[in-house]
């Protein structure tokens, strides 16, 4: 049997805002009378937007009035309504998620697009997202080769590179189209780090110059050696770490970096190199594609075309953001949905010893007090060291003893095991706690700290539940 769910994905980037919906398939590819095995089999955009500057208040503030505009507008052209949507990602990109009052905008915008719409951003869930989006790791996995995807926004670059389909790494970068910007003929803004590249060059500009496009293009073909330094197909030089957002960390090395797509506004500028007009959209994202085009270091490496250009992150919130549990699993249906739940995730070293286990929930749970209550979370773990009968009953008691607190309180005990344990773990919570507490104990879903989770309603007769796993932080 079959079951369709309608997606959303919300892009605001720095240089542009749209949308995609998606419907994503979901199966059960199991025979009769076995446990069921239920899987995404297909995801297919049925709606794009239009593609909308983001509109801004200043250089510190987004429109938030403007950007509900475009959002509800493009709902009306698609003749979908929020309470249609099962699932989808609202995500606020690149420079943009630095502005002033970012996380309200994302947060007004999530509550109108969707109950089940979540909100988030971050450079590596962003480079994650245009990767999948541009399909940079099917191309690894088809190719068996390592692909990195660069997606040069307006504001930065955001780099995820595969090995044979498997995420290997992500970093971003201060490298964008509209890091200059440009109108009348003049340069109106010059983002910090762009001005501090040039003057180590030798290049003098300033915020009033006429727009050169000579000088400019300089600066670009500077901007383009830095992201061939990202990927290591140039050595990097004093400067480079200094562009990496958010105090962010370069690639590892290895593996070995053996072809590259580019996303992003500026790769869809390189698919148009005779564009004559170099200042059309008040920037210089024009003249970094024609940079990026003729940088002589990639040419060490292979270029494999990107399935999307402009829209590889929103194909890649709308359709890659979503997964589903396993099937096997144990839960209090009146309490899902539930959204942006913070993860406490158990480390295998304190998993595997049943003293240390306990211990770990009750330390990392005073991370989460807020006024000596604990705050709704997942206790989340891997549940490889639990497989026999009794060893989940004495889970059960370990996991009651660590999270008193979370019983005690009015929030329901959610637990995210990797391991295909949740149901037999949920029922004998159930039974231990006389069926007084809700409990939500779902499985085959990976999470780190730091990760948000969001669990969907039950769906496929109530198997499996549809499962986001987002980080919500905004570095400053």
């Amino acid at each position: 049997m079959q079951e369709t769910i309608l997606s959303v994905g919300i892009d605001i980037g720095t240089s542009t805002t749209q949308l995609i919906f998606s419907k994503l398939t979901i199966e059960n590819l199991a025979s009769n009378y076995t446990v069921p095995r239920i899987s995404i089999v297909d995801k297919k955009v049925i709606y794009r937007s239009g593609i909308y500057f983001t509109p801004l208040k200043s250089q510190t503030e987004i429109d938030a009035v403007k950007v509900k505009d475009i959002i509800r507008g493009e709902y009306e052209k698609a003749g979908i309504q929020p309470a249609d949507l099962q699932t989808g990602a609202v995500i606020i990109t690149g420079e943009t998620a630095r502005k002033q009052n970012a996380n309200s905008v994302l947060e007004a915008l999530s509550d109108m697009a969707g109950e089940f719409v979540v909100a988030t951003a971050g450079p590596d869930l962003e480079s994650v997202l245009s990767a999948k989006g541009a399909g940079s790791d099917k191309v690894s996995e088809e190719k068996r080769e390592v692909v990195a995807n660069i997606d040069i926004g307006g504001g930065t670059s955001n780099i995820a590179f595969f090995q044979k389909g498997i995420l290997r790494g992500t970093s971003c970068l201060d490298i964008g189209g509209r890091l200059i910007k440009i109108e009348g003929g003049k340069i109106t803004y010059i983002f910090p780090a762009i001005q501090e590249l040039a003057r180590l060059h030798q290049i003098q500009i300033r915020v009033g110059d006429r727009a050169d496009e000579k000088i400019l293009y300089r600066i670009c073909e500077y901007m383009a050696q830095q992201l061939a330094m990202a990927i290591y197909a140039d050595q990097p030089d004093e400067y480079h770490g200094r562009l990496y957002t958010n105090q962010g960390s370069p690639l590892k090395r290895e593996p070995q970096i053996q072809a590259v797509t580019f996303s992003g506004g500026v790769a869809e500028c390189m698919r148009h190199p005779d564009e004559t007009d170099v200042f059309r959209y008040g920037d210089i994202g024009v003249l970094l594609a024609r940079a990026v085009s003729n940088c002589s270091a990639f040419e060490k490496v292979k270029i494999y075309p990107a399935a999307e250009t402009i829209r590889a992150t929103v194909v890649g919130a709308g359709t890659h953001t979503t997964n589903v549990s396993g099937s096997t699993i144990s839960y209090a249906r009146e309490k899902l949905p539930i959204k942006n739940i913070p993860v406490l995730k158990i480390s295998e070293e304190d998993e595997a010893q049943a003293g240390t286990f306990k211990e770990a929930i009750q330390r990392g749970l005073v991370l989460y007090e807020s006024e000596g209550k604990v705050e709704q979370l997942a206790i989340a773990f891997s549940g490889r060291y639990h497989t026999s009968f009794l060893e989940i009953q004495e889970l059960a008691k370990l996991i009651i003893q660590g999270a008193d607190q979370v019983i005690k309180g009015t929030h329901p005990l959610i637990l995210i095991i990797e391991n295909d344990i949740a149901k037999v773990l949920g029922n004998a919570l159930n039974v231990l706690l006389e069926r007084k507490k809700d409990v939500i104990c779902i499985d085959g879903i990976h999470t780190q700290n730091g990760d948000y989770i969001d669990i969907g309603e039950p769906v496929v007769d109530g198997h499996v539940v549809p499962v986001v796993t987002k980080t919500l932080i905004f570095n400053s």
